[in-house]
C-alpha cells in the first residue's frame, strides 16, 4: 500500500466515522461494511492504528472505533468577512462550520483546536473553538486611518474583519491613507481590538504602483533573493561547455522555434516538427533547469520554498534568479542549450505510435512570437518573406495542432474557453486599459503541444511505476454534479439527470449546448465551481477535466518547482539511477 493510498483510507475511514448516521464498530464490522477481504485486513489494522496515534478516532474498550463526539480536533481556521468561520481538519472531506459566537478570538489562518457539537443532522457539522495554538497571522497591510492620539488599520484582506488599533507612538508617522504594514503585537479578545505597530509605509492609496506592492506584501512574497542564492547564480556559467554536453543527443542540426508572447523573457519551451513518411515527429524541447538546480542546494531550497513564479499586473517574481530565468536556461535563439526533449511521431490519426524522452543539446533557429505566427498563417506577404525558411514548419504545426485538439474533443476534454484580459499601465504605472488577450491559431499550437507532452511523459512514467509526481483532476461530487443539472434545466439547458458519475464529455456537451446563450458566461461559471481542484499526487489517478488518463506538469521547470522535480525524476531513469538505489 502506497503512502497516497494510505492517506485515501485514512480520509475516508475520518468521513466515515464523521458521519451522524456511523455508529461504532469493530474492526470486523468494518472490513465487512467496507468489503475488505480477510488477506487484506492487517492493511486496515495499520491504517486504524496510525488514526488512533494521530488521534484522530478513539477505541472503546470493548474495540469499537469511533471519532468520538465531542471531541478535540486541530485544524486551520478560514475567516469569513461576516464572523463566521470554517476549520479545515486533515483526514476529513467536509471542514467544520464555527458560527460567529463560537470562534472565541480565532483569526484567519490560525491554528485552532475545536470541538465539534454532537447530536447533529444534516451534513454541514458545527464546532467551537476552544484553544488557538498557533497564530496564523503576524502581520497585516491596510489602509491607515490617523486619529488625535491614535490610529486604526483597516486590513485590505476582508477576512480580518477587526480593524487593527495603533497606538500614536507606534504609527511610524503614518498619515491618512498610507498603505502600511503592521506587526500584530496584540491579538485582542471578543471585546478589545487586535492591536499592533506599524513597521513599514507602502504609500499613499491614489499612488501609482502601491496597490500592486500591497498585494506583494499583503501575502508575503518574497521580492529579493538570500545572498546565498545570488552567489550560487552568479557561479553558473553563461555558456554551455564541451563537457556539459557530453552523452547527449545532439538535435543542433534540428530546425525549432520558441513561441511566446512578446514581451516573455523567460523561454523554457521550444518546439520542433520533421515528416518521416505519413508521421509527424513532434518535438517539444524544455530547459534543463535541473542541471543548474542541484537538489538541497540554496537556489534549490529557495525555489521549494516559492514554489511558482508569481505574475503580477507590472512585475514577475520568478522562482529563480534572473541569471538563470533570462540567462542559461532560456532558450534564446542562437545559442546552444540544454534541454530534456520528449519527441512523439505522431500517425495521421493524432495517435502517437512511438517517442523518445531524451536529455538533448539545442539550438534554437528563431524567437517567434505568436503575434507574427499568426500573421505567417494569415499569409501575411511581409512576414512570409521574412520568415519564409520557417514556413512551411509552422504549416505542419498548423495541421499537427488541430488533428491534435479535434482527437482530445472528441474523447471528452471539456474548454473552459474564459477570455483573459490584459491591464495596460503607462510610464507612470497608472492602469489606461485592460484588453482582452487574443487566443489565436499560434497559441493554441504552443497549448496542444505541450499538453500532449505532459501526457506522453505522464504515461511512460506510470507504466514504467516510478515514483513521480502527476497533476490529477477528480471526477465531480455527484450532489454538486446533481445541483448543476437542476440549475441548467430550470435555465432552459437541455440536460439529462442521471445518478451515475458524469463523464467529461457530458460536461462538453452542456457548454456546446449554450454557445451563444445571454447567460452562457455565468452558466459556464457555474460549471466550473462544479468541478473539483486539480492538484499534484503521487498515484496516477487520470486528469477529468481534460479526459487523460495520465496527466503531469514537465514543460514549465523555470516558473513550477514540480516540473523541476520531475525533471530530475526522469534523469534519474534515464541515467539508471533509479534501479540502482531500488
Amino acid at each position: 500500500m502506497t503512502g497516497e493510498q494510505k492517506k485515501q483510507k485514512k480520509e475516508m475511514l475520518v468521513e466515515l466515522m464523521s458521519n451522524d448516521l456511523y455508529v461504532p464498530m469493530k474492526i470486523k464490522e468494518l472490513a465487512i461494511l467496507l468489503q475488505v477481504p480477510k488477506e487484506r485486513r492487517q492493511e486496515l489494522q495499520e491504517v486504524l492504528d496510525e488514526l488512533m496515534l494521530e488521534g484522530k478516532i478513539e477505541v472503546s474498550a470493548k474495540g469499537k472505533y469511533s471519532l468520538g463526539k465531542g471531541k478535540l480536533l486541530t485544524g486551520v481556521f478560514t475567516a469569513h468577512a461576516r464572523g463566521f468561520g470554517f476549520v479545515t481538519v486533515e483526514g476529513m472531506e467536509d471542514d467544520i462550520f464555527i458560527p460567529e459566537q463560537e470562534v472565541h478570538g480565532a483569526l484567519h489562518q490560525d491554528v485552532v483546536q475545536i470541538v465539534v457539537k454532537p447530536g447533529q443532522s444534516g451534513k454541514r457539522r458545527e464546532g467551537s473553538v476552544k484553544q488557538i495554538l498557533t497564530r496564523g497571522t503576524t502581520q497585516l497591510v491596510g489602509i491607515y486611518q490617523q486619529s488625535k492620539n491614535y490610529g486604526f488599520v483597516i486590513p485590505d484582506n476582508d477576512r480580518f474583519a477587526r480593524d487593527v488599533f495603533i497606538p500614536k507612538e507606534a504609527s511610524k508617522g503614518a498619515m491618512n491613507g498610507h498603505k502600511v504594514v503592521v506587526l500584530l503585537t496584540d491579538y485582542g479578545d471578543e471585546r478589545r481590538n487586535p492591536e499592533g505597530k506599524v513597521i513599514e509605509i507602502l504609500g499613499h492609496i491614489t499612488d501609482p504602483g502601491t496597490d500592486v506592492l500591497s498585494i506583494v506584501k499583503g501575502y508575503d512574497l518574497p521580492t529579493e533573493f538570500p545572498e546565498k542564492v545570488m552567489n550560487q547564480a552568479e557561479r553558473v556559467p553563461d555558456q554551455i561547455s564541451e563537457a556539459d554536453m557530453a552523452g547527449r543527443m545532439d538535435l543542433r542540426d534540428v530546425q525549432m522555434v520558441t513561441i511566446d508572447g512578446e514581451d516573455a523573457k523567460d523561454l523554457d519551451d521550444a518546439v520542433s516538427l520533421t515528416i518521416e513518411g505519413d508521421k509527424y515527429v513532434l518535438g517539444v524541447h524544455i530547459a534543463d533547469v535541473s542541471n543548474y538546480v542541484q537538489e538541497k542546494s540554496a537556489m534549490d531550497r529557495e525555489a521549494l520554498k516559492r514554489g511558482t513564479s508569481v505574475y503580477l499586473v507590472d512585475r514577475v517574481i520568478p522562482m529563480l534568479p534572473r541569471r538563470l530565468s533570462n540567462g542559461i536556461c532560456s532558450l534564446n535563439a542562437g545559442e546552444d542549450r540544454l534541454a530534456l526533449s520528449c519527441i512523439m511521431t505522431i500517425d495521421p490519426k493524432g495517435n502517437i505510435v512511438d517517442h523518445e524522452i531524451a536529455e538533448t543539446v539545442i539550438h534554437v533557429d528563431q524567437r517567434m512570437s505568436y503575434t507574427g505566427v499568426q500573421k505567417i498563417l494569415d499569409g501575411d506577404e511581409e512576414t512570409v518573406k521574412k520568415y519564409e525558411v520557417l514556413v512551411p514548419m509552422l504549416v505542419r504545426m498548423k495541421e499537427l495542432a488541430a488533428l491534435l485538439r479535434e482527437k482530445r474533443r472528441a474523447r471528452g476534454s471539456i474548454d473552459f474557453d474564459f477570455p483573459e484580459s490584459k491591464i495596460i499601465l503607462n510610464a507612470a504605472g497608472r492602469a489606461i486599459d485592460i484588453k482582452p488577450y487574443e487566443a489565436n491559431v499560434a497559441t493554441r499550437i504552443i497549448e496542444d503541444f505541450m499538453l500532449m507532452a505532459n501526457e506522453t511523459v505522464a504515461e511512460e512514467c506510470c507504466r514504467d511505476d516510478m515514483p513521480f509526481v502527476y497533476r490529477t483532476h477528480e471526477t465531480p461530487d455527484p450532489e454538486k454534479v446533481e445541483s448543476l443539472l437542476t440549475l441548467l434545466h430550470n435555465q432552459g439547458v437541455p440536460v439529462q439527470k442521471h445518478g451515475q458519475e458524469i463523464t467529461p464529455k457530458e460536461i462538453q456537451t452542456i457548454l456546446e449546448s449554450i454557445e451563444g446563450l445571454p447567460n452562457e458566461p455565468q452558466i459556464s461559471r457555474l460549471t466550473l465551481r462544479t468541478m473539483k481542484q486539480a492538484k499534484y499526487t503521487t498515484e496516477c489517478s487520470g486528469h477529468f477535466g481534460l479526459a487523460a488518463k495520465y496527466y503531469c506538469h514537465f514543460t514549465s521547470p523555470i516558473r513550477r518547482y514540480p516540473d523541476l522535480q520531475i525533471h530530475r525524476i526522469i534523469k534519474d531513469k534515464l541515467r539508471g539511477r533509479l534501479e540502482r538505489e531500488g
